[in-house]
């Protein structure tokens, strides 16, 4: 059976303030075909967001010129829970909740060349509109937080917006992970300043190829086919690393071997003609659960 990608990349994000390289910093792994047809893997380190799209953009240009459909995945959510782009007043006659989200979000926050932005104003700025108080992002800095952005996490109960993600529930159902919320913007283990800092990026590479798809919201929540995927040249998607067993060997950054190990199970699932199986969300979940993922809320590739 043909494999669905030629090429397969793997995006470990950061939304550190500063040029940084090692640990917690951005890792990209590519596990695409050498001269002689062959699948190899490089890793490469880069210090800042703006020059992490840069290379993705390059990186990308020369495998699709090639004829390679490429599968490019982020370690951040792509979308937030069901209900938000709403309670934010955004404009959803013409688009849906994920696109109106990615949209604002793009035009919102913007990365300077030395990394930083004020991504804490911004998500202060989101909660006055949703709530006018400190809800539903949290997670400041001392020096960041106002009387609408609080270092600790609020009170969800009764709240309209859910604390979690379905996907997030999911994992924590099925005790395949412990993630994160999208709300928590800052200490160990969260991922909401990733997706604060990372989806304005995703937005501005699906915009600059209008061959690219984002998964689940432009493909549909079913097996990907190869039907689907004719006169596409990018799928984008979440990814959730810890999947996959990863152990960092000595002068390794757990980041580079993550990126290394998804990017192989990917083409192994892909190999066996398993992979397409993985693109369907929620096979558990009720016809209403399955459309909030496709329009707003995103699903995790391979849960």
């Amino acid at each position: 059976m043909a494999r669905l990608f030629d090429a397969y990349i793997m995006v470990d994000w950061s939304a550190a303030a500063k040029p940084t390289l090692g640990a917690n910093s951005i890792w990209i792994g590519i596990l695409a075909k050498d001269a002689r047809l062959k699948l190899q893997f490089k890793a490469v380190n880069i210090d800042t967001r703006l020059k992490a799209r840069a290379f993705l953009e390059d990186m990308v240009a020369k495998l699709t010129r090639r004829g390679d459909r490429v599968l490019l995945g982020f370690d951040f959510p792509l979308g937030y829970p069901a209900g938000t782009a709403k309670a934010l007043g955004l404009d959803l006659s013409t688009r849906a909740p994920w696109e109106a989200m990615h949209a604002h979000l793009s035009s919102k926050l913007k990365d300077k060349a030395d990394n930083s932005n004020a991504r804490y104003a911004i998500a202060a700025g989101m909660n006055y509109a949703i709530s006018k108080g400190p809800y539903p992002f949290w997670g400041a800095p001392a020096r960041d937080v106002v009387s609408t952005l609080a270092s600790t996490k609020p009170d969800f109960t009764g709240q309209p917006l859910p604390e979690l993600r379905l996907a997030e529930s999911n994992l924590r159902d099925r005790k395949l992970g412990q993630p994160k919320s999208v709300w928590q913007l800052a200490y160990t283990g969260s991922v909401g300043s990733q997706s604060l800092t990372g989806i304005p990026h995703v937005h501005a590479l699906r915009e600059a190829w209008p061959n690219a798809r984002i998964w689940p919201f432009e493909t549909g929540t079913g097996e990907l086919t190869e039907d689907d995927l004719q006169g596409v040249e990018v799928v984008m998607a979440e990814i959730y690393p810890s999947l996959v067993k990863a152990k960092a060997e000595k002068g390794e950054t757990l980041d580079e071997v993550q990126v290394r190990e998804i990017a192989r199970h990917y083409s192994q699932l892909d190999e066996k003609g398993l992979l397409g199986s993985m693109f369907s969300t929620g096979k558990s979940l009720d016809e209403g659960k399955i459309e909030q993922i496709q329009a707003e809320e995103g699903w995790i590739l391979g849960l």
